[in-house]
């Protein structure tokens, strides 16, 4: 029984030294891509829904007519190749947490017809909408989430203001969010929306140009601040047309107005929202100083019926 014993073992020995030679002949083995340069193949995306879970996504996709609309299933998003990391100032979260899901960039490369150049939009249950132009891309990488701390959204937490809502199907977070600009009082901002349930990759010129300032004073430094700021946060909630986001229900036309007619209640309202009206929803600004409301309030002046070409 020994002898037998010694035998296995001595040809295992001998099988493990034969593989490893051919290893050694062979050229080193190559360490596995990171996401961003995984294999570009395109993605199913299906006419119909699957399942209840599915991401809808349009936008601009490959091979399909511009306003397409395709459904990914939770376990083809899953194939994707994944990335997972700790958070770090994720405010969805009160404690700690790991999340792993697909970068909407390399989630582009596979669906997006011109993956280098567009950006991305979430979209989320409540109408509320992320906005991710590639400068935001490049800079922080998001993440769409799909499991946090190895649960599928069924075991995610609930939101972490009313702890009452489901945060799923989908969400976006980042690896450790570090801002990259600054303008007057407005620090570049995490976008991290939960309950998204779908993604769309635009064209930023088209997207943006529905807000682009107009008017004789478009171009003036005080305006293009104020653009920007509007950009990344008053988009989100508030719309210009089909674009941006309709949580709020007050249109750009609406805010053009008041900033025109009544500069201080527009400042009084981006700054502290339930002044204005008790039922606002909107998160307050309280650390925005009085430049950049007035950038704010200039810039939207620009869309008012006086504000002459």
């Amino acid at each position: 029984m020994q002898r037998g014993l010694k035998n296995i073992l001595c040809c295992g020995f001998i099988f493990l030294i034969a593989i490893s030679a051919r290893a050694q002949s062979a050229g080193p083995v190559a360490a596995p891509a990171p996401a961003s340069q995984a294999a570009k193949h395109p993605l199913l995306m299906h006419e119909t829904r699957q399942f209840p879970s599915d991401l809808e996504v349009g936008g601009e996709l490959a091979g399909l007519p511009r306003g397409t609309t395709r459904y990914i299933t939770r376990d083809e998003l899953l194939a994707l190749p994944q990335v997972t990391f700790p958070v770090t100032g994720d405010t969805n979260f009160t404690g700690p947490t790991r999340i792993t899901g697909v970068r909407l960039e390399d989630l582009a490369i596979r669906i997006a017809a011109a993956p280098a150049s567009a950006m991305a939009v979430a979209i989320c249950d409540d109408a509320y909408r992320a906005n991710y132009p590639r400068d935001y891309l490049s800079a922080h990488h998001p993440v769409l989430v799909l499991n946090v701390d190895g649960k599928p959204p069924a075991g995610w937490p609930k939101d972490s203001q009313e702890h009452k809502y489901d945060m799923g199907p989908y969400m976006i977070s980042h690896a450790k969010f570090v801002p990259s600009f600054k303008i007057l009082s407005h620090t570049d901002e995490p976008q991290i929306p939960w309950g998204v349930v779908r993604v769309e990759f635009r064209k930023e010129s088209t997207v943006f140009g529905s807000i682009t300032p107009r008017g004789p004073r478009a171009a003036g430094a005080a305006v293009q601040a104020g653009f920007r700021i509007a950009k990344q946060n008053c988009f989100r909630c508030h719309n210009s047309g089909s674009e941006g986001g309709t949580k709020s229900g007050l249109a750009w036309p609406a805010l053009a107005d008041l900033a025109a007619n009544s500069s201080e209640d527009f400042s009084a309202y981006v700054r502290n929202p339930v002044s204005r009206n008790a039922k606002a929803q909107m998160p307050d600004n309280s650390s925005y100083d009085d430049a950049t409301l007035k950038a704010l309030t200039a810039y939207f002046q620009t869309f008012h019926a006086t504000e002459k070409p």
